[in-house]
């Protein structure tokens, strides 16, 4: 009976306290606000924040865990970039007599070299990368011409969708075959399996020998980390790349005859690029080891090069896992913004709250009068605050939920929504109308019915 009279008595002050809310729709909606748009922030921001860290989690994926990238300082940037320091050092080699160091650049036999002397590597696979088109009855189209080996494939986590990898022969004798990229079948086979027909890049004819199967992933692949979209690649065997179509290391007549003509005109030659590979993949047996095994490599490769650094070593994992740190710091602060407001829309709550009890005197003289104690008054205005802070909470949510889906199409942004930021900001919004609503309804509790009468 108790339990029944506490019920009857506590339901009848929540729906005084509703009838209140509806009776003052404007009042109860601007009290609100602060709540909705708080919850709205924090649930945008931090799927915004969830976005990012996906972004980042899946690029750490596609470059390849215990990953060094080693590429090429072409000779023309450290021209530029030496120019100033090392001008009177010229002159006084010139005047001297001295000779120039020469290196061949970043090749094949570099790569050979560090998987079989450094102990630490796992894997090791050289990349060279050319722009050309593709052909085949009638359609033409610019693609991305990859020389390298299997270990790409594994290094990046890369599948077929038809077809298999290159055969221990292929690789050795430098065959004309290839793997496509899933747009390369769209474009020239379309519905037809590609797999034993040709396609002629350049000059040469391939024989499709797989397919790769489409990524969700697009990259530019044009950074140090090296992440990059094989949707639109033709991916040649390495030795392929350098015995059929071009192989930078080699000096050509042409070149010869234009460096003499360069000479005798007084003029500066043409730097080219000389390096046989583009990027150079090492993978490391264990994480601990990145740091030093990238220091040895770089120190084998620089006794290799005649002790000159035309080359660069990064870590992109370490760069990825920075760029994750400086995203989540990011976040935290978005998070407490969002917060602050949160805390304001309670601020808020409590003022108008404040305001009402001074507006509705004579409503708590009377119900005092009448046989209300001061729990009830409390119940009364706390119940109302609670109310419009869990209404504000779930207005938020769906406001929340809705902007995070806006941002991700208007500005094509990223956005996770997780279960964890809605019950956070839901639970806060319900925590601080009772927190910031509890004086107010103290102060009515508070007040004297006789003088509340008079009123």
């Amino acid at each position: 009976m108790k339990i029944r009279a506490y019920y009857n008595r506590y339901s009848y002050n929540v729906l005084i306290a509703v009838e209140a809310i509806f009776a003052n729709k404007v009042k109860s909606l601007l009290t609100a606000l602060g709540i909705i748009f708080g919850v709205a922030a924090v649930i945008s921001m931090l799927a915004i924040g969830n976005g990012a860290e996906q972004e980042i989690l899946e690029q750490i994926k596609m470059v390849g865990v215990n990953n060094i990238i080693v590429t090429p300082i072409l000779q023309a940037d450290r021209a530029s970039s030496n120019d100033t320091k090392s001008s009177a050092a010229t002159e006084g080699n010139q005047l001297t007599g001295s000779k120039k160091k020469f290196s061949k650049g970043l090749t094949l036999l570099d790569a050979e070299s560090i998987k079989q002397v450094i102990p630490t590597v796992q894997d090791v696979c050289p990349i060279i990368t050319f722009n050309y088109t593709a052909i085949l009855n009638d359609i033409s189209s610019p693609i991305k011409l990859d020389g390298t080996d299997n270990t790409y494939f594994n290094l990046f986590d890369i599948k077929l969708e038809s077809g298999t990898l290159f055969h221990h022969q292929h690789i050795e004798d430098g065959n004309p075959v290839c793997i496509i990229g899933s747009n390369i079948k769209n474009v020239f086979f379309n519905q037809i399996d590609p797999v034993g027909k040709f396609i002629k890049c350049g000059q040469i004819w391939l024989l499709v020998i797989g397919v790769i199967e489409k990524r969700s992933f697009a990259g530019t692949g044009s950074g140090t980390m090296a992440i990059s979209s094989t949707d639109n690649s033709i991916i040649i065997p390495v030795k392929t790349m350098l015995l059929r179509f071009r192989n930078r290391a080699l000096i050509k007549s042409d070149e010869v005859k234009q460096a003499s003509l360069s000479s005798s005109n007084a003029i500066a030659p043409k730097i080219e690029d000389t390096n046989q590979l583009d990027k150079i993949i090492i993978r490391v047996k264990e994480t601990q080891q990145l740091t030093s095994t990238a220091k040895i490599a770089g120190n084998m490769l620089i006794r290799k090069h005649n002790d000159i650094r035309d080359f660069e070593i990064s870590i992109p994992e370490l760069l990825l896992k920075q760029q994750q740190k400086t995203k989540n710091i990011f976040n935290i602060v978005l998070g407490a913004i969002a917060g602050i407001s949160l805390i304001v829309g309670g601020i808020g709550i409590m003022n108008i709250m404040l305001a009402s009890v001074m507006e509705r005197i004579r409503e708590i003289g009377t119900r005092q009068a009448i046989g209300a104690s001061r729990k009830d008054i409390v119940f009364q205005f706390l119940s109302e605050s609670t109310l419009i802070s869990v209404a504000g909470g779930i207005i938020g949510i769906i406001l929340g939920v809705a902007l995070s889906k806006i941002i991700q199409t208007m500005f094509d942004i990223k956005t996770i929504i997780s279960v964890f930021s809605i019950f956070i900001s839901f639970g806060v919004s319900v925590f601080i109308g009772i927190i910031f609503g509890y004086l107010p309804a103290k102060k009515a509790a508070e007040k004297d019915p006789v003088e509340s009468l008079r009123q």
